[in-house]
């Protein structure tokens, strides 16, 4: 596993993303997509809401693994205790997403990863994110 330890500040995006899209190296690019876009709302809202209105870091780990091929990325953080599982998935009917704010993207986490899983241990939160290649 790689790692990558940054402020938690949405300036640091395009680093944790290029960090990532590096392990994942030449992969099918709808893979590659969904991983991505899932990595960017894990860490913008790493950046968002964790430390306000303090400041933090973020540290992102994230490897290959084999049978079945897959990359795994594990977030963690010593900002608030917030667990993105524990929240009914956002209603996505049209009168529902008329004038919605939030919510809508840990749904498309949990939608395009095989596995979202969170944890809260001595004062930090950990969000491990798989997908297969």
């Amino acid at each position: 596993m790689k790692t990558l330890s940054v402020p938690a500040k949405i300036d640091y995006l395009d680093e944790v993303t290029d960090f990532v899209d590096d392990v994942l190296g030449d992969c099918e690019m709808k893979t590659g997509l969904q991983v991505r876009l899932a990595v960017e709302e894990v860490f913008v809202n790493i950046a968002s809401y964790a430390y306000k209105p303090g400041e933090g870091e973020a540290k992102i780990e994230c490897g290959l693994l084999d049978a079945p091929k897959r990359i795994i990325v594990r977030f963690s953080d010593s900002g608030k205790p917030f667990d993105p599982t524990a929240r009914e998935d956002a209603d996505t009917s049209e009168d529902a997403l008329l004038g919605r704010v939030g919510g809508l993207g840990i749904l498309l986490v949990k939608k395009n990863m095989d596995s979202v899983v969170y944890a809260y241990k001595d004062g930090k939160n950990t969000l491990t994110i798989e997908k297969t290649l």
